[in-house]
């Protein structure tokens, strides 16, 4: 069950902004590979660019490419040249079947008592805009901040349009919202590449990470819990 601290983080009514992580945070797993294989999974036309999937994360693997540039690849190899509506119809049923079957309830009890609270409540994530804001949209989300990916008229790119949403670049969200809007500010993640984010904000936790990334997170001050 959730701890202690988080039902009393939860509950203060003085949070004016909570800020959500979406993989392992909200969701029990990573979105953006399930998304992607799905989308293949039904289009066998497309089974070769796996190929270039394979390049990429070889790559990777060896140094080549920086981990920025072999998500984007990966991106544009599975989704390029997908049209607006192909990928909206696939988002759609994506979507829906995460949200019966892939959250954790402890996060969608969070966000709630955020929501009765009147907290401005904002989905910060690193997965592309192809299907965060539906995400975002389906769980009363105010704002969503994500990576944003490249189109050309009614076909995807899928190049980077933004930077990559992670690790320092959601620093810099975080600043530009302490900027512009004045109050409290919760936020909740669960990777190591999340803690200078949290550190950011009044109430940061920790959610169901890694050994490594809770030590560095208890080092920092940083409450962790196992979100179920």
């Amino acid at each position: 069950m959730a701890s202690r601290a988080s039902a009393e983080i939860r509950g203060r009514a003085d949070v004016a902004i909570a800020i959500f992580d979406l993989d392992g945070t909200l969701t029990r797993s990573d979105t953006l590979l399930p998304y992607l294989a799905g989308f293949l999974a039904a289009r066998p036309a497309r089974w070769t660019r796996l190929a270039a999937v394979a390049g990429a994360l070889f790559a990777y693997v060896i140094g080549r490419l920086d981990r920025d540039a072999c998500k984007e690849r990966i991106i544009r190899c599975c989704l390029g040249g997908a049209s607006r509506a192909e990928l909206a119809a696939h988002t759609q049923r994506f979507v829906k079947k995460l949200l019966d079957r892939g959250m954790h309830r402890d996060a969608l009890a969070a966000l709630e008592a955020h929501r009765a609270h009147g907290a401005h409540l904002i989905l910060l994530s690193a997965s592309p805009d192809v299907y965060v804001p539906e995400i975002a949209a389906r769980l009363g989300f105010q704002e969503c901040v994500c990576t944003e990916l490249s189109w050309s008229a009614e076909r995807l790119i899928g190049a980077f349009a933004t930077p990559n949403r992670r690790a320092e670049e959601k620093s810099a969200v975080v600043r530009a919202i302490r900027q512009r809007t004045p109050g409290r500010m919760a936020a909740y993640a669960n990777s190591s590449s999340d803690l200078p984010h949290l550190e950011l904000t009044d109430q940061p936790v920790l959610v169901n990470g890694s050994a490594a990334a809770r030590r560095a997170a208890l080092a920092r001050g940083i409450p962790c819990e196992p979100w179920r």
